[in-house]
């Protein structure tokens, strides 16, 4: 394995995951707050879970998403 290579596959692949997963969580909170399902004051938890072929376990990341 070429380790160089390996890393910037994998930061490559992580900053197209940054944007879109930032894009569409905008996108979802913004229609809920509109439609009235989530306060503009509120704190989301979030859990994201990441498969990745050949590797048998799920990397799964928690956090939470404040609006204020």
């Amino acid at each position: 394995m070429n380790d160089d290579a390996f890393n910037m596959s994998v930061r490559k692949f992580l900053k197209k995951l940054g944007v879109t997963a930032q894009r569409e969580i905008e996108s979802a909170v913004r229609a809920a707050i509109a439609s009235g399902r989530l306060a503009g004051d509120a704190r989301l938890a979030a859990t994201a879970h990441l498969t990745i072929e050949g590797i048998d376990e799920a990397i799964v990341v928690t956090g939470d998403i404040a609006l204020e």
